[in-house]
């Protein structure tokens, strides 16, 4: 795989990069208009949307950082893309072009103020896998195996920056308006911030590791403090594949709704008992051993679930307030869904629309079992998104909808949804995870 010998790290060597990406893109849409005329609409757009994410993916994974990161949190979602954008993206969850072993020692060296030889018995200056933030490689010390993760140079300095050129993408898509908006880039920031934060991470893991030690299937890595800083982190070299590895392969069913079940168990231990979860729920933060257990990798985006969102949110999802008009309305201002602004065909649109997709979204909530691997279920998922983003009334209407809190606890459930179908995760015991509550 090609190395990279250089981030561009200033504001306007950044922004000078996501200039050229889009002179390709808009080469790209003369193409399409030329296309038009020899071929159908359907063939034309397909192949504009091969360039474009082609492009895209390019000029991002050489940025690195922030606005891979969105590319990534995108990809988790095969509703909202083409399946082009969502296949070439998906790249960044772990393979993307690793820094060259020369900047790997420089990087490593102003971090950590050492080498990595004066730290390990062994480094492997080649990465084994490269994402959008850091890169991870082997290292061995005292016979134990490790995996190193050093974080990008630039990075954590390039967030608001990042965000600032990818905001008006971000508003056009999600059809995002007024200056309530803010609130919803402000979080991703925060989020963004906290996991270029190497402490952090380490202190999450630690936490997550020893509070979820007991559930059955799941495995961590032990982390190693006195080898970390606050851009690197040391922890056990884990065996296992990748779960993307894992289901792009035939597998045994049961051994894949076991992990299903690991997984749910997981997540909604996390969501239910401790209020704070994993939302980077991407195949590449995953493995699985050769006894079928369910390693879980990188803790950086964590999630706070307050009260004040969690109360309403799985109340309204319950099927008796879901049916009851009054108490769905009252959920639904609770939850910012609603506003005291909205006019009356305001009201009535969203009340029908949300109440159309939130039935969906929450089935799996109100059944003693699921199964994920339904292609009814996700077939109808697609189906809705699709009708909504191309709604002209949905269109004029002001789409910011909903706490701020939606945007990770969504991204958590989607990310887990998709994960649990790729398992074909066929019987899923929804309310396992209370076997667990010590």
């Amino acid at each position: 795989m090609e190395t990279i010998d250089n981030i561009p790290i200033s504001k306007i060597q950044r922004a000078t990069k996501i200039v050229k990406t889009g002179a390709k893109v808009g080469v790209n849409y003369l193409k399409y208009y030329g296309e038009k005329i020899t071929k159908t609409e359907l063939e034309a757009k397909t192949r504009l949307d091969e360039n474009n994410a082609e492009d895209i993916y390019d000029g991002l994974k050489k940025l690195k950082g922030s606005a891979l990161k969105v590319a990534q949190m995108l990809s988790m979602d095969k509703n909202i893309l083409p399946k082009a954008y969502s296949d070439k993206f998906s790249l960044s969850q772990f393979s993307v072009p690793p820094l060259s072993p020369a900047l790997v020692l420089k990087t490593f060296t102003k971090y950590f103020g050492k080498a990595p030889s004066e730290l390990y018995d062994s480094f492997n200056l080649s990465s084994e896998n490269a994402a959008s933030i850091g890169q991870v490689h082997r290292a061995e010390l005292n016979g134990k195996k490790l995996a190193v993760k050093i974080q990008y140079p630039g990075v954590a300095e390039s967030i608001s920056s990042d965000l600032a050129m990818v905001k008006p993408i971000a508003i056009q898509m999600f059809n995002i308006k007024g200056k309530d908006s803010d609130q919803y880039f402000k979080e991703v920031e925060d989020k963004l911030i906290d996991e270029t934060n190497y402490k952090l991470e380490l202190k999450q893991s630690q936490e997550i590791a020893e509070a979820c030690k007991h559930l059955e299937n799941l495995r961590f890595p032990a982390y190693y403090p006195e080898l970390s800083s606050e851009r690197i982190i040391s922890m056990d070299w884990m065996e296992g594949e990748h779960l993307s590895e894992f289901t792009g392969k035939s597998f045994d069913p049961v051994i894949g709704n076991n992990l299903g079940q690991t997984m749910w168990d997981f997540f909604m231990y996390q969501i239910h008992i401790l209020k704070k979860v994993h939302a980077d729920p991407h195949p590449g933060n995953f493995l699985v051993n050769d006894k079928a257990e369910l390693i879980v990798l990188d803790f950086g985006c964590m999630k706070v679930i307050p009260d004040d969102f969690y109360l309403p949110y799985f109340d309204m999802a319950k099927a008796e307030n879901f049916n009851d008009p009054e108490i769905f309305q009252k959920k639904m201002f609770e939850l910012e869904i609603l506003k005291p602004t909205d006019s009356k065909q305001e009201l009535e649109f969203f009340i029908e629309m949300f109440h159309e997709l939130l039935s969906l979204f929450t089935r799996p909530f109100n059944a003693d079992t699921f199964d994920f691997a339904d292609p009814k279920f996700f077939g109808e998922m697609l189906e809705l998104g699709e009708r909504f983003s191309k709604s002209t009334e949905f269109r004029k209407m002001n789409g910011n909808r909903g706490s701020k809190h939606f945007i990770y606890i969504n991204r958590t459930f989607f990310g887990l949804y998709n994960l649990l179908h790729d398992l074909k995760a066929s019987d899923i015991k929804v309310n396992n995870y209370i076997k667990y509550i010590k």
